[in-house]
């Protein structure tokens, strides 16, 4: 065990040179962030054990992923005028439906520990596409301010000032998932794939359950994305400056 720590914390302190080598000063984050996550680990295993022991428990422990990733969003968008609103709306109902819509069509089979694993895939991916689309959308609002401000002034609505920045929002959010399902195979073999080779299934098996993963991930953040460029570009007021946090 002490061997495992070791190698990680070597790996993240080069990281952290690297980063520093390049100008990048991000300080100890990336290895608070890295802390954190072992800790974080640690704790979900020991609540995964009570949870696969007592099924109805898996809801609330869904609900607990959500909010968190709904607060981690949020804290990353803090400033933008109904930041909370959009990310909370848009990956409640983002990763919802994409779950449900991945059982009920049955594409995974509804077992306690399969749904805590798409849940975690999915939620994890919907709240990065909720950040990446609100930090876009920020930095085009502020890029764009007078064009938009123009809009107003002419007595459009929020939604058609905000139009073009929203569309590219979207987008660039977007971009980063596509490329990566285009790769999947020949670039990368993702984690859902490699650890279903490695719990023993049949490499279609695999194949056939990173498919669903890499479908699901592209529903739910376009659903996310929308949702949360719609919620944003609803509100009147005009970010003045791009955060850098």
């Amino acid at each position: 065990m002490w061997w495992f720590a070791a190698g990680l914390l070597a790996m993240t302190l080069l990281a952290i040179l690297i980063q520093r080598q390049a100008g990048v000063r991000l300080g100890v984050q990336p290895l608070v962030a890295v802390i954190r996550a072992a800790v974080q680990l640690a704790v979900i295993a020991l609540i995964l054990r009570g949870v696969l022991a007592l099924p109805w428990l898996v809801l609330a422990f869904v609900l607990l992923m959500l909010s968190t990733a709904s607060w981690t969003s949020f804290t990353r968008l803090k400033g933008i005028p109904d930041a909370r609103k959009a990310v909370v709306t848009g990956i409640f109902v983002g990763a919802l439906i994409t779950i449900g819509l991945i059982f009920g069509m049955r594409l995974v089979e509804w077992e306690v520990a399969n749904v805590v694993a798409v849940a975690g895939i999915v939620i994890g991916n919907t709240m990065s596409a909720a950040t990446l689309t609100g930090r876009n959308f920020e930095r085009s609002t502020v890029a764009r301010r007078g064009e938009i401000e123009a809009w107003l002034s002419l007595g459009a609505t929020s939604r058609i000032a905000y139009q073009a920045v929203a569309q590219e929002s979207m987008k660039e959010s977007l971009i980063p998932n596509i490329d990566q399902t285009r790769a999947t195979g020949l670039v990368t073999l993702p984690g859902a794939f490699v650890g279903a080779l490695l719990g023993g299934a049949s490499p279609t098996q695999a194949a056939m359950l990173q498919l669903v993963v890499l479908v699901g991930i592209l529903l739910t953040q376009s659903i996310c994305s929308s949702v949360v460029i719609r919620v944003l570009s609803g509100s009147p007021v005009v970010p003045q400056e791009v955060r850098t946090s």
